[in-house]
């Protein structure tokens, strides 16, 4: 078992690719989902006062809450330097007072008080939480969430498409997230993590669960196409090591294949589309 100290990243968190992807994926999900809190009504955030997100990454949801809702004091924390640095620029640029930035490892103890939030959002942090560090994620989340405060999860399933090599490329992947032991898979071929998240929170004690799906659809000719596909470009690229280090397959197979991927993705008959659901409950 990992400790909770280590990096589990499968990426280059401090790279700048990795801070441009993210970036592009960040304004993906929260338009694709219909904004920052699209499952949520104004009765529903009424007491949320004090927000906390866990991997924010270069900052955009964080952001985006902040200017959304001027009213709520926002916090994002991430592992990465170079993710923060940036954030904490963007925020002074935009004169966003009511958000700040902290450079933290959400898989050891977080460094707040208990009840300290009202609402803690985590969203895509599939890519370095193993399996067994859920429990202690969603026990620390809940330690720093005060009572009746929400917990707000978002995860996405593996891309589906019509195309063989993007499927067996994406296919691939999965593998490396099942060989970094972070998938829930039997086979390896998914993450299986959305079906997962309910009782993830189950178990950690959350009441009042619900959840809500999105299908985000990026085939040839939406308009989230380019995106994905730079998304996808950088992804490829930056997986490369990792799909020769974890035995998936050879550097030189898996640029042919990946470069075959990208091929099939500006077909005019590509379809293609990603699966997320967010859940949530209280404390």
């Amino acid at each position: 078992m990992e400790t909770p100290e280590e990096n589990a990243y499968v990426l280059d968190a401090e790279s700048a690719a990795e801070m441009a992807r993210l970036m592009r994926q960040d304004v993906l999900l929260t338009r694709g989902m219909g904004g920052v809190f699209p499952e949520q009504g104004e009765a529903d955030l009424a007491d949320i006062q004090r927000v906390l997100d866990l991997a924010c990454g270069p900052g955009g949801w964080p952001l985006e809450v902040a200017y959304t809702y001027s009213d709520m004091e926002v916090v994002g924390v991430d592992i990465s330097a170079r993710m923060i640095a940036y954030a904490r620029a963007q925020a002074n640029a935009q004169q966003r007072t009511n958000v700040r930035f902290e450079i933290m490892n959400i898989l050891q103890p977080l460094a707040f008080a208990e009840d300290s939030f009202d609402l803690i959002n985590a969203r895509l942090v599939n890519g370095f939480v193993k399996k067994e560090m859920w429990p202690v994620l969603l026990r620390e989340a809940l330690r720093v969430l005060r009572p009746g405060g929400m917990l707000r999860l978002t995860e996405a399933e593996a891309s589906m498409s019509n195309k063989p090599s993007f499927e067996k490329a994406f296919g691939a992947l999965m593998r490396v997230l099942a060989r970094a032991g972070m998938s829930f898979s039997p086979s390896g071929n998914y993450h299986s993590l959305i079906q997962m998240l309910p009782s993830l929170l189950r178990q950690a004690g959350v009441s009042h669960i619900r959840t809500r799906a999105y299908f985000l659809e990026f085939s040839y000719g939406t308009e989230a196409h380019e995106s994905f596909y730079l998304d996808f470009q950088s992804a490829f690229s930056q997986i490369t090591p990792m799909i020769e280090k974890l035995g998936i397959m050879g550097t030189d197979e898996w640029r042919t294949l990946s470069h075959q991927a990208l091929a099939e993705m500006l077909q005019e008959d590509f379809c293609a589309a990603w699966t997320l659901l967010t859940a949530w409950g209280h404390r």
